[in-house]
């Protein structure tokens, strides 16, 4: 079996990366992002990416690193409303965006994953999802009826890096997410053609019961243990006692 364990994220993504691609990119707001992975591509410099995640992290951290230094061509996501950079780039028509409904996103990924081209689904019917926009560049999509009620079919989404957040793994590249973490994480993991893990502890093979695992290491091509993660809070909110 190859070695998948790799010293650090640069060394992780060495000879994978290249103007103009498409990275998955797991995480909830800034819960479960792979930062390690994120820094190390601004560092790399490549640009024109597109950028596949269901949101785009805030001003000065999580993707929104990449958006700082230009490097992402067009977002593909759920919700972008606490990036104020996003949002000039946007208006400005610097940046592309194909926005999705979050089950749908979801599940076009998870579709990826599984090898299911597309799908049908309600979400969206009736609205610019399915009749289309000139003025968003929203094409029109194939619609059907099923027992009476109306879908739009949508698209799996695959790409040729997916870059993870994950608690533990083991060097077989078997991976368990924490908690809340495991979000997006675990479906774009099965839908890279490359997937890279950076993790907080690195086992080996038997150390945790395989009933435990989230996604199987035969998605997982690369690992490394991040050190120092920050792990910031989106938005703090307290209450009085």
């Amino acid at each position: 079996m190859a070695n998948k364990v790799f010293s650090d994220a640069t060394a992780a993504l060495d000879g994978l990366l290249h103007d103009g691609m498409t990275i998955l990119a797991g995480g909830f707001g800034l819960c479960g992002i792979p930062e390690h992975c994120i820094a190390a591509i601004r560092d790399a410099g490549v640009k024109d990416l597109t950028v596949i995640s269901n949101n785009c992290g805030v001003d000065d951290f999580g993707l929104g690193l990449l958006l700082q230094t230009r490097q992402i061509k067009k977002m593909v996501s759920s919700y972008v409303g606490e990036n104020k950079e996003f949002e000039r780039q946007y208006i400005n028509g610097e940046l592309e965006l194909e926005f999705n409904p979050q089950g749908t996103l979801a599940e076009r990924i998870r579709a990826g994953g599984a090898g299911i081209p597309a799908f049908f689904t309600r979400t969206g019917y009736g609205t610019v999802i399915s009749e289309g926009s000139e003025e968003l560049k929203l094409p029109k999509k194939e619609t059907r009826e099923f027992d009476g009620q109306h879908y739009v079919m949508e698209r799996a989404i695959t790409a040729e890096l997916a870059i993870v957040k994950a608690q533990v793994a083991d060097t077989a590249g078997n991976l368990i997410f924490r908690k809340t973490a495991r979000n997006f994480n675990a479906m774009m993991a099965m839908a890279g053609k490359v997937t890279i893990a950076e993790v907080e502890e690195i086992v080996e093979p038997g150390a945790f019961d395989g009933d435990a695992v989230h996604t199987p290491g035969i998605f997982v091509q690369r690992i490394f243990k991040g050190t120092n993660f920050e792990k910031r809070i989106e938005r703090r909110t307290t209450r009085s006692a």
